[in-house]
């Protein structure tokens, strides 16, 4: 998948961009959330099989709604690295791009369920 894939890369880039102390000898708050970026990518594969392999319509709607809580804070973080002193705002575009084709095929697929 390519948010995954794109998300580790923005969490390398950031740990090594952000991993300097601030003046006052604190870390920088903004290196944690890449790791959050990695483990909403991460997390979106599972919960999509969990989907597909459920039989019963509840279920398969309490997943379905576990997806779309990761796809949100995945865009929520987003708006963190917009936000953040940190040259992994360059690849904001390209991981907003792939959240909006994600976003259209869960659309799609939640429909064929």
């Amino acid at each position: 998948m390519d948010i995954l894939l794109l998300s580790r890369n923005i969490s390398t880039y950031m740990s090594q961009d952000l991993s300097y102390l601030n003046p006052d000898g604190s870390e920088d708050a903004h290196i944690y959330f890449s790791g959050d970026i990695i483990q909403q990518s991460e997390s979106l594969v599972p919960e999509i099989e969990k989907v597909q392999a459920e039989r019963f319509s509840e279920n398969k709607e309490k997943h379905l709604a576990s997806l779309e809580r990761l796809t949100q804070r995945l865009h929520i973080n987003c708006n963190r690295l917009e936000r953040c002193n940190s040259n992994g705002r360059d690849y904001l575009p390209i991981l907003r791009s792939e959240l909006r084709k994600f976003k259209k095929l869960q659309r799609h697929w939640v429909l064929t369920l």
